[in-house]
């Protein structure tokens, strides 16, 4: 499973942005899907996950502020950021956990990260 991941930029604090990240490949069911991100010097962190089912779950610090979305028949997942913070500044990363079809085997995938920099 591949992840393509885009919708980072520049934006003011209080602005929006909307991350999505689109996974291809076949032979793979994808289970839960989500988002980390990484500011400069800081341990990656993880920011949102989404099951298949739908069932999600936050980091406390975004929680009413980001919204993590999927469309499993197009394997994509979006993260609605909104009244968006200095402090949220950081690389972005979508990832995916998979299960091969073939072998049953589970699988972990990364995408490539995208830059999001809130500032005035």
């Amino acid at each position: 499973v591949q992840l393509q991941a885009c919708g980072g930029g520049l934006v003011q604090p209080g602005g929006s942005l909307r991350l999505s990240c689109a996974a291809s490949g076949s032979g793979s069911s994808i289970n839960v899907m989500g988002w980390y991100r990484q500011a400069s010097g800081n341990q990656r962190e993880l920011v949102a996950t989404i099951s298949s089912s739908g069932g999600s779950s936050y980091l406390t610090s975004v929680k009413d502020r980001f919204t993590i979305s999927r469309d499993n028949a197009k394997n994509t997942v979006f993260l609605r950021m909104n009244s968006l913070k200095p402090e949220d500044t950081a690389v972005y990363y979508c990832y995916a956990d998979y299960r091969d079809n073939t072998t049953f085997l589970v699988s972990h995938s990364w995408g490539q990260g995208t830059l999001v920099t809130v500032s005035s």
